[in-house]
Parts: C-alpha cells; sequence; structure tokens
C-alpha cells in the first residue's frame, strides 16, 4: 500500500451502494467540508469577475458598442439553460465527474471520455491565463505602490515574468492540494474584496457619468439592451463568444459536489446564485463604465485598442483617483490569484474521477489521506499548466493570445454535450409532468443548441487567419485559432485511443453504463 489510498475496487460497497461490474464509485473525497454559501462562493471566485471584466469589457466594446450590456445579458442565457441541465443531472448523479460522468452514462464512454477532455483542457488554458494575469498585475501593483516604472516594467522581462507565474502556480496548487476546507477560507476573503471593490468602482463611474467628467461619456439609454441593435451577426457571435467566456467556472460548484453538503441539490442552488451575482456586476460594471467613458475607439472609451485588453488598468486612476485606484489593482489580482487557486478544483476531480472509473491511468485516482483531494492529480493540473504557459510564451506571446481565443470552441464544446446529455438521460422522464419536460428537456436543449451554434459559427470564423491575433500557421492559410482549436480536439482524440488501448474496460463499457446506480452521499 503507497502513502495515498487506493481507489476503491469493483466489487466494494460504496457509498451504500453494493457494487457490481459497473457501479458509481466513492472517491475518498472530504465530505461535508462546503456548505450553500462556500460552494456559491467558489463558484464566483473560479469565474473571477473582476478579471473577466478587466480583459473582455474592452474587446466587447470593440466588437458590439453600446450593446455591451445586451450581449453581457444574451450569453447569459444560454449559460443559464445549461445550469438548468447542470441542476439536474446534479440530483440524480452528484458525482465529482460532472460532465465526465453524465455524457457516459447517456452518450457512452467515447463522447463522455472527449467532454473530459474539453473540460480538463479548458481549464488548463484558463489557469495559464489566469496565471499570467495575476503575474502581470503583481509587477504592476508593486510598481504602483513604490512610484517606481522600472519595478511595474519587470512584467516585461521574460525570465522574470514566467519565474513570478511559476511561483504564483505552485503556491496555488499547494492551497488546492490541502482541501476544500483551506480553499474556502481564503476564498470568502478574495471575493468579497473584489467584489466590494467592483461596487466602489461602479458608484464612482455613475458619479462621473452624471457629471460629465469624461468627453467621451455617454447618456444611459434603455437601447442598449437590445441585442438586435448589434451591427452585424458576426460582431454578435464575436461579443456572445466573449460573454460566454466571461460565465465560464460556475460549475466548479458542482465538480465539488461530493464535498458539499446535501450534494444532491446544495451545488445546483449554489450555482444559479453564483450566475445571478455574475450577470448583476457584469451589467452594472458595463452599464457604469460606458456612461463614463463611453465605448468608443478614442481616449479613454472602453473600445480603444490600446487599452482593450486591461481596462481597469487605464480606468483605475480617472475613475476612482490615485489612492482608491490602486485599491482596484489589488482587486484584479486578487481576482485572478482567487480563480487561480479554485480553477484547480475542477481539473482536479474530473481526472480523479476518470482514472476512479479506469479512463485515465490508476495514479491519478489516489487521493490524500490526511486532506482528503486527489493529490496527484491537482500536482498533475499544476505542472501542466506551469509547462504550457511557459512553452506558449518562449515560442510566442500571439500563440498564447490565440489559444485564449480558442478556449471558446472548447468551453461550448463540453458545456454544449453535458446539455445535450442532460435531455437524453431524463428522456423518458420528460413526459411526467411540465417541469420535467422544460428543466430536463426543453431548457436543456434549448441551451445545448445556442452554444452549439456559437461553436460552429466560431470555428467558421477562425478560418480566417485575421481572426484572433491575425497570425497564421505557415503553409496552412488558415487562423491560428482554428488550428489550435480544432488541434486540441484532435490531441483528444489520439490520447483517447492510446488510453482505449490500456484501458478496453472503460471503453467497452463495462465500468460505468446508464444503468451504473448513482453514487449515494451523506446529506
Amino acid at each position: 500500500m503507497t502513502q495515498l489510498d487506493e481507489r476503491p475496487r469493483v466489487g466494494d460497497t460504496v457509498g451504500g451502494v453494493a457494487g457490481g461490474d459497473a457501479e458509481v464509485r466513492g472517491k475518498g473525497l472530504g465530505k461535508g467540508s462546503v456548505g450553500l454559501v462556500g460552494s456559491a462562493v467558489i463558484g464566483i471566485s473560479t469565474v473571477a469577475p473582476v478579471y473577466c471584466l478587466t480583459s473582455t469589457l474592452g474587446s466587447t466594446a470593440g466588437q458590439v458598442g453600446l450593446q455591451m450590456p445586451a450581449v453581457f445579458l444574451a450569453g447569459f442565457l444560454p449559460m443559464l439553460l445549461v445550469a438548468f441541465a447542470y441542476r439536474e443531472l446534479n440530483k440524480d448523479m452528484p458525482d465529482c465527474g460532472t460532465s465526465f460522468t453524465w455524457t457516459v452514462k447517456a452518450f457512452g464512454p467515447r463522447i463522455g471520455w472527449m467532454c473530459g477532455w474539453g473540460l480538463v483542457i479548458a481549464t488548463i488554458i484558463v489557469l495559464s491565463n489566469l496565471a499570467g494575469v495575476a503575474t502581470s498585475y503583481f509587477w504592476l501593483l508593486a510598481g504602483e505602490i513604490t512610484s517606481d516604472p522600472s519595478i511595474a516594467a519587470l512584467d516585461h522581462n521574460k525570465f522574470v515574468h514566467i519565474a513570478t507565474c511559476l511561483t504564483l502556480i505552485a503556491t496555488a496548487t499547494a492551497i488546492s492540494y490541502r482541501g476544500m476546507t483551506a480553499t474556502k477560507g481564503v476564498q470568502y476573503t478574495l471575493v468579497g474584496l473584489q467584489l466590494l471593490v467592483l461596487a466602489v468602482f461602479v458608484a464612482m463611474a455613475l458619479q462621473k457619468g452624471a457629471a460629465g467628467t469624461f468627453d467621451t461619456g455617454v447618456d444611459f439609454s434603455w437601447q442598449w439592451m437590445n441585442p438586435f441593435a448589434v451591427e452585424s451577426m458576426g460582431a454578435f457571435t464575436a461579443g456572445l463568444s466573449l460573454s460566454i467566456f466571461m460565465y465560464w467556472g460556475w460549475d466548479t460548484c458542482l465538480t465539488a459536489n461530493e464535498e458539499t453538503i446535501g450534494s444532491a441539490k446544495t451545488p445546483g442552488r449554489a450555482s444559479l446564485i453564483a450566475m445571478i451575482v455574475l450577470v448583476g456586476s457584469y451589467l452594472a460594471t458595463g452599464i457604469a463604465a460606458q456612461m463614463a467613458v463611453g465605448s468608443g475607439a478614442e481616449g479613454l472609451g472602453l473600445g480603444n485598442p490600446e487599452t482593450s485588453g486591461n481596462v481597469f488598468a487605464a480606468l483605475a486612476g480617472p475613475v476612482m483617483g490615485p489612492v482608491l485606484g490602486i485599491l482596484l489593482f489589488v482587486a484584479v489580482l486578487a481576482s485572478a490569484a482567487a480563480s487561480l487557486q479554485t480553477t484547480f478544483i475542477p481539473v482536479a476531480r474530473t481526472v480523479l474521477a476518470m482514472s476512479t472509473y479506469e479512463a485515465l491511468p490508476a495514479s491519478y485516482a489516489k487521493v490524500h489521506p490526511r486532506f482528503k483531494t486527489p493529490g496527484r492529480a491537482t500536482v498533475m493540473a499544476g505542472v501542466a499548466t506551469g509547462a504550457f504557459y511557459t512553452v506558449m510564451t518562449l515560442v510566442s506571446e500571439n500563440v498564447l493570445t490565440d489559444t485564449i481565443f480558442a478556449l471558446g470552441l472548447m468551453i461550448c464544446f463540453y458545456y454544449s454535450l453535458t446539455a445535450f446529455a442532460c435531455a437524453w438521460y431524463f428522456r423518458g422522464d420528460l413526459r411526467r409532468s411540465a417541469r420535467d419536460l422544460f428543466f430536463k428537456g426543453v431548457f436543456p436543449v434549448l441551451g445545448g443548441l445556442l452554444l452549439a451554434a456559437v461553436f460552429v459559427k466560431t470555428l467558421t470564423d477562425a478560418w480566417d487567419p485575421s481572426y484572433g491575433s491575425g497570425s497564421t500557421i505557415p503553409g496552412l492559410g488558415v487562423g491560428s485559432v482554428f488550428v489550435i482549436g480544432v488541434g486540441l480536439l484532435a490531441l483528444g482524440v489520439v490520447v483517447m485511443l492510446a488510453t482505449e488501448r490500456r484501458s478496453p474496460a472503460f471503453f467497452r463499457g463495462e465500468v460505468l453504463t446508464k444503468s451504473t446506480p448513482s453514487l449515494v452521499v451523506e446529506d
């Protein structure tokens, strides 16, 4: 026996369910570690609202202009519909494998494996981006505090930047390794801080907008809420893709279901609470920012290409003043750092579940006996994130940027599959009541179709070399975003085929099927 617990074997009794050749397996995670509020906080933290706003507020305004609030609402709709699917599936199967486990039971091992792959790859990309943003704001904040531009400029030194980034990744990995209780305690502080500072920014931006402080400011109009006023479908789709990215991560509430008090119901409720907080924050900030500085491409306008990639860095001083403006830098750093830590939860627990059900090597199914966390899976995620970010940064910043653009494809891929899995899995229940029809069938299918449409449209647009950073793959004449997105999915197929040779039982449907009894988790 190793230092870590071995995974349960076929035939063991798991969660009160007698094992057979195919059973939902317990994984040794720490039960009852998180309640409703803690689960919602972890969901909000993973999304990182302040980080998302500073990195996409300007880009969205550049695509859709003053209709940015409408696009935020449009992006919220498919996410809400998919959240209903997650809630219903979690009630029946509170398993930390979430999308992987559910799609396997609905559509079989191969589609389910690819769905799990999409989640893992999307999370690794997000982790690397979060670490990069946190690093940049660390040195930017240090420069602001010391009033020394040379310190802030250290971020442009690749060696210093990568070393700092790897340190942050290692720290986040260590905190996540120590369990949900440690994660929850840190998150209350970091999430509370960023939401408080964001509220102060909104209040001061509204004040500046009402006073007409900036020449580019615009008076509020209800027309901002009209998505049909966007000039073109291409602009709307691009803005919608960014908006969907801004909501990604709420499903972490569900990934922690085996460690949550009331595992069948609490995670679903927490995810809806997180979604409401997020859409409220995005709408308030978007409207306030547009009233203060407008969405144009000149001066402080949100669509100015020189500042659109980091809006709060440009608006902190003008809107909040030199002293309070530093708090906005702190909030962005806290947001990225908090999300960097909690984003390890879904990837580590998905890998744990895939390994437990023999879809990945058995070593990743080991849980630390003291901390009750998937230790090896967490460390693997940290190492993969550090390696990915280092290689991408050294190769080209354009490649790193285009990889982030390709993230939208991964998100739409596994969210839509999960939504369709809900309707198919519960297809026998749809005639029982109007509630079952809508929440298990109509809403999930509609959400899945919307995200699938965004996936196809993004894939089509990404074929154009001008999409994303504008870089192309030599000799192909195709946009880098398309090649990276399709390449990551193709890599998943290759890894799946290699895994099938080592773990044939899973792919023969002998480990996890629709008839597999659900894991009973103490509530």
